[in-house]
């Protein structure tokens, strides 16, 4: 379990194809040195095993599935992702509950300054407009976000200075692919409503 409060932006250092999946490679000069082997730690927001581990820097292997479902199997060798270690017991919830199971990825459209703010626009997947509500919380590379105005087919958030300069989006423009996880409660409620309309 995780909550979206991201600690560190690491550096990628490669990604090595394997059958059937990777092996990613990051620098991560405050979290690595405390990581230990079999720790789960999020990689823009996808809960992911510690596989190894040399000072700062970690390993990950990572399945087809993942690769298939995130933006990770496109990273290249320099390039930022959001690192956050999982809630420990008794740990700081300042963002909201996030699994670290990527439900899919999606563009951004617009990627634009208002102020000392930026303004971050991305596209809605099909088939997930019911999870996104004025005000929700949603996950975006892994980062706790408040979604701020839900259009047809986009939704927009706002993006305050901390933000910026604590994770990856510094990197974002306009074509951006960014890996989102839909907020837990909206998905089990489905679930739930599902049920017990089908028992009815």
């Amino acid at each position: 379990m995780f909550t979206g409060l991201v600690e560190e932006s690491g550096e990628v250092i490669g990604l090595e194809a394997q059958q059937g999946g990777g092996r990613l490679r990051l620098r991560a000069p405050k979290l690595g040195p405390a990581a230990r082997l079999g720790d789960s730690i999020a990689v823009n927001g996808c809960c992911l095993t510690v596989s190894e581990r040399t000072e700062d820097l970690l390993v990950f292997d990572l399945l087809a599935e993942t690769l298939r479902l995130t933006n990770l199997g496109t990273l290249q060798p320099g390039e930022l992702v959001n690192l956050e270690p999982a809630l420990a017991a008794g740990g700081r919830l300042g963002g909201h509950f996030v699994q670290g199971h990527i439900d899919g990825t999606a563009q951004v459209l617009a990627f634009e300054p208002h102020g000392n703010d930026h303004r971050l626009e991305i596209s809605l997947p099909p088939g997930s407009a019911q999870y996104v509500v004025y005000k929700g919380s949603i996950a975006v590379n892994g980062i706790s976000l408040t979604v701020a105005e839900v259009k047809p087919q986009s939704f927009v958030l706002w993006i305050i200075p901390h933000t910026l300069a604590m994770t990856n989006l510094g990197g974002c423009v306009a074509g951006s692919v960014v890996n989102l996880e839909f907020d837990l409660l909206a998905k089990y409620l489905e679930r739930l409503l599902a049920v017990r309309s089908q028992s009815a």
